[in-house]
């Protein structure tokens, strides 16, 4: 499995972004695709998450309502779109995939496969 991530950049605050991530490798059906984040200094944190079959989403608290992960099928693509960036979303952003894992891991940072992330950064 290939993971490649694109998208990032510098956005004032309160402005958008949309992240891409292109899957190679394999079907990807039962698998789940997460977006995680690392800020300097910290420990990579889940950011959203989202089921291959099926669709269903989970979102971390910090980002309901402001991100929206989704996927396209035909193209092997996963999207995370960013809505009212803060500044306290400047991280490193990563794309992982695992298969089957369950929701009780979904969050869980250790999928399989990663991306090689990519830079936000959110200015005041």
């Amino acid at each position: 499995v290939q993971l490649q991530a694109s998208g990032g950049g510098l956005v004032q605050a309160g402005g958008s972004l949309r992240l891409s991530c292109a899957a190679s490798g394999r079907t990807f059906s039962n698998y789940a695709m997460g977006w995680f984040r690392q800020a300097p200094g910290k420990e990579r944190e889940f950011v959203a998450a989202i089921r291959w079959s099926g669709g269903s989403t989970y979102y971390a608290d910090s980002v309901k309502g402001r991100f929206t992960i989704s996927r396209d099928n035909a193209k092997n693509m996963v999207y995370l779109r960013m809505n009212s960036l803060k500044p306290e979303d400047t991280a490193v952003y990563y794309c992982a995939a695992d298969y089957g894992r369950i929701l009780s891991r979904i969050r869980t940072p250790d999928y399989n496969y990663w991306g090689q992330g990519t830079l936000v950064t959110v200015s005041s």
